[in-house]
This record gives structure tokens, C-alpha cells and sequence, in this order.
């Protein structure tokens, strides 16, 4: 992904730890059963600067998240929550535009957590979302986290890991013509789109917040590889 401003270089982050769960039973959903996906992922951003300064930044989403989070479309629901849009996808002919509600919370006892939110006046056209995620920050000396790469002790001291997992859990009700093909190619094909979504979604909001996080606070930004860049752009 090419950086936004000329001063930086975009960064992505080493590659995620992704699990997603096969084979998952039904969900009854009322009168009718929609089938369930379940992803839980884990992946991390680093921020070349302390964790008081990561924290500010991350307690004051308003100013940057509708922001960052584009081209996905962004309504603010009050103080901390958000209405994304997060793009369309589909298989078999049969396609979705996810939006779903997210509430960013305040960190308690340094942990931030972000969970579903109720969108307003809006019904979910045949599917359901269940969002839950956690993020800590993790602060060291730049040489112990990152021992491979001398080139960041040159333009900082200190680096702060923020860590993330989500549990992420899907309910989509098919029309009858998909219903009819074999259970475990639909379970199949979901699962791997869940990751496809997931994947795309991650990387290029943490490639944003980390470029408007070290801009905003005039933070060299450490170059990365032709070699790192060309193997998450291939």
C-alpha cells in the first residue's frame, strides 16, 4: 500500500496469527436457521514511542477514526461508537454489504476493548454480527523487540506493541439456492472469506493508524524492506 504522505514509508505488519473455526453447527435464529462462522485472530502495530503517548492517541478516536477507517464508510453513534460499512463480498451469486456498529471502549486497567453496537432505525438484511476485541499495550526498548531490524533504534528509543485479538462471530441467513449446495463447501467457502475480510480490513486500517499516529506527533516513520513491502503487496 503506498503511504498517503511523502514523508513515510507504509508499513505492514508482520503476518497475523489467524485461526478460523470449520465445520461450526447451525445457529437457530428464530423461525429459520442461519448458518454461523467463527474467527478468533491476533496480530499486533507497532508505534515508535512510549505507551503514555499511544494511549492518548487511542483515548481520542474521534479525531482520527472516521479518518483512518476509510474507504470504509463511517457514521459516529455518539461518543465512542461508530456505523462502518465495511464493503461487499459474496460467493455463489449471493452477495452482502456488512454494516455493523462498533463501540471503541475506554481502556480499563489498560486494556481497550471494542464490541458490537446497535446501529439505529437499521435491520441487518439477513445476516448477524457478534464483534469482541481487545488491544494492550506493550512498551520496551527498541532493540530488545526488535533485534532483527537496527535501522529502528536510529529513529527511536522506545517502541510500543499494540496487541489485538478478536473473537468474531457471523450469522447469515441464505436464500433457499444457496441453502441447497453441500453444508460443508458453504462452511468452507464463508470461513475462508470471514479470513479474506478480516485480513483486508486489518492491514489497511493498521497501515493508516500507524502513518496518521506518527504524522500527527511528527515521529519518524522506519522504512521497510522492498522485500517485506512487495511480499504483502503480491
Amino acid at each position: 500500500m503506498q503511504s498517503h504522505y511523502s514523508k513515510y514509508q507504509s508499513f505492514e505488519a508482520p503476518e497475523p496469527n489467524w485461526h478460523v473455526a470449520s465445520s461450526l453447527p447451525e445457529a437457530d435464529t428464530g423461525a429459520n436457521s442461519a448458518t454461523r462462522f467463527h474467527g478468533q485472530f491476533a496480530d499486533c502495530m507497532e508505534m515508535y514511542t512510549s505507551a503514555q503517548k499511544v494511549a492518548e492517541y487511542l483515548d481520542a478516536h474521534q479525531n482520527w477514526f472516521c479518518r483512518c477507517a476509510q474507504p470504509m464508510k463511517v457514521e459516529p453513534l455518539g461518543k465512542n461508537a461508530y456505523a462502518l460499512v465495511i464493503g461487499r463480498f459474496g460467493a455463489f451469486g449471493y452477495e452482502v454489504e456488512p454494516k455493523v456498529g462498533l463501540e471503541l471502549l475506554p481502556a480499563d486497567q489498560g486494556i481497550y476493548r471494542i464490541k458490537t453496537s446497535t446501529v439505529p432505525d437499521y435491520v441487518a438484511p439477513g445476516y448477524d454480527v457478534d464483534f469482541k476485541a481487545e488491544m494492550q499495550l506493550v512498551e520496551a526498548p527498541a532493540g530488545s523487540l526488535l533485534q532483527s531490524a537496527p535501522a529502528i533504534k536510529q529513529v527511536a528509543s522506545e517502541i510500543t506493541r499494540v496487541e489485538w485479538q478478536l473473537d468474531l462471530a457471523v450469522w447469515v441467513q441464505f436464500p433457499k439456492f444457496i441453502q441447497r449446495l453441500p453444508k460443508q463447501l458453504i462452511q468452507k467457502t464463508g470461513d475462508r472469506l470471514l479470513n479474506q475480510i478480516v485480513r483486508q480490513v486489518s492491514r489497511r486500517l493498521t497501515s493508516k493508524v500507524q502513518e496518521d499516529f506518527h504524522r500527527s506527533l511528527d515521529l519518524s516513520f522506519p522504512l521497510k524492506s522492498r522485500q517485506r513491502r512487495e511480499k504483502y503487496e503480491g
